[in-house]
């Protein structure tokens, strides 16, 4: 059984790792998705790969925006999505947590946000509320909330329905992010069936004639088989991690979410963390942690969190 640190460190890693795999494969068909022992950082001769022009080990918005996330989170110690909004910004023109300073990858609802943020736009208000604008944005980030906070679950699942408004405000993106983080924040403290027991929290926390648990009930419909088509759409995003996380191990389940297509980096991304916390960071193959590129990006900011969380001899 992997330690709390250890646990930390695979869901960060995790997610990182899980993202950099998946970048070369995004946009893909399922059915052109090599077969699973060829899934790696380079993909197989003569696979059209994605983003040609990024390195192999490379992670791509989805974790660019989790750092910004966990770094803005250690800074000011609590959730301040003026301060969030403005390193969303600083990414988008400079670079901030990128690998390289290279940013290859921008998803339109996010585009959209940060213009509204460089605008003036308050940071509570710039995502899009349009039921149509319910990408995996907000959902590929959230996942160093989770690690985190400290804070009761109900506090929790306020600050990531809070963090998701900046660049995604639709309640639907928000409740995803809230079960997303509550399924991370059990599967950290070992619980029992961690998803079921997340779905139950919510249902308590929200009431039932709440919009939230309407939203949960007839939009997310928690209750339903793990399955999904590996797309942008938050809702798939977060059925299709899911039903990865069943895979088995940490290879096999960020190369489960791969094999879906469409979206593979977020879906990866979203599922390696899962997985990372729940195996720890020894489960991830050393092939990937070692060729992952950017750790001085992060790595000052996971021995902070260690030690928020762990203590600090940790």
């Amino acid at each position: 059984m992997p330690t709390l640190k250890e646990k930390i460190e695979g869901g960060l890693v995790g997610l990182l790792v899980g993202d950099a795999l998946g970048v070369p494969y995004e946009f893909h068909q399922r059915r052109e998705i090599p077969p699973l022992a060829e899934i790696e950082f380079d993909p197989p001769e003569g696979f059209a790969r994605s983003h040609g022009r990024v390195s192999p080990g490379t992670w791509s918005d989805d974790g660019a925006h989790a750092l910004i996330l966990l770094a803005s989170l250690l800074d000011r110690g609590k959730l301040d999505l003026e301060d969030l909004g403005r390193r969303f910004v600083n990414w988008y023109n400079y670079g901030y947590k990128a690998v390289d300073a290279h940013v290859f990858d921008v998803g339109a609802q996010t585009r959209q946000a940060i213009n509204c943020l460089q605008s003036g736009v308050p940071a509570h208000e710039a995502g899009g509320k349009d039921e149509y604008a319910n990408g995996n944005g907000s959902l590929m980030r959230v996942l160093p909330l989770a690690l985190w906070h400290k804070g009761t679950l109900q506090e929790l699942i306020a600050d990531a329905h809070k963090q998701s408004v900046v660049t995604h405000g639709h309640l639907r993106s928000q409740v995803c992010c809230a079960l997303y983080c509550v399924w991370a924040r059990f599967t950290l403290e070992d619980r029992s069936s961690p998803w079921q027991a997340a779905v139950a929290s919510l249902r308590d926390v929200y009431g039932k004639t709440s919009p939230e648990h309407a939203e949960l009930e007839s939009s997310i419909r928690p209750d339903d088989p793990a399955d999904g088509t590996g797309s942008g759409y938050v809702v798939d995003c977060l059925r299709s991690a899911r039903w990865a996380t069943e895979a088995g191990t940490y290879e096999q389940v960020v190369k489960a979410a791969i094999s879906l297509g469409n979206d593979t980096d977020t879906t990866a991304c979203v599922a390696g963390g899962i997985a990372g916390i729940r195996d720890g960071i020894q489960a991830i193959p050393e092939r990937w942690r070692t060729r992952l590129r950017g750790k001085e990006l992060y790595e000052d900011e996971l021995q902070q969190l260690i030690c928020r969380r762990c203590g600090e001899d940790s």
